[in-house]
């Protein structure tokens, strides 16, 4: 079909003006109940806590994805190791081993700067 919608598309779009106008009834009479207000964080902004803010807006969706999937970007796992090391460096007694230790944490932490570096100006994971 040139020029028009496919059946599909129109399909789809009714499909969600009906969930739409099905949503804002509930918050409709949410808030003519009063529920709205009594919340916690009735007139503040959300605080996602989550490094929401903090991460690149064309990184979010796929961020939110891999999070929602249950898995665990790279940069995260990096950070983990990165804190594990920390951990074990301070309960380290050993000069030598401490020495490999911080020398392992500094290329992780070099390692995570580059990554997200280049994350941020390549909007790619």
């Amino acid at each position: 079909m040139s020029g028009g919608k496919s059946s599909a598309e129109a399909k789809r779009e009714q499909r969600l003006k009906l969930m739409e106008d099905h949503i804002g009834a509930h918050l409709r009479q949410a808030e003519a109940m009063g529920e709205l207000k009594s919340a916690p964080s009735y007139g503040k902004p959300l605080g996602f806590g989550d490094g929401y803010d903090e991460t690149p807006a064309e990184l979010r969706m796929g961020m939110k994805i891999l999070k929602d999937a249950g898995v665990m970007p790279p940069e995260v796992e990096a950070m983990r190791e990165a804190a594990a090391l920390e951990t074990r460096i301070a309960g380290c007694v050993d000069d030598a081993e401490r020495r490999m230790l911080q020398r392992q944490l500094a290329d992780k932490r070099q390692a995570i700067a580059l990554r997200l570096e280049g994350l941020a100006r390549s909007g790619k994971l």
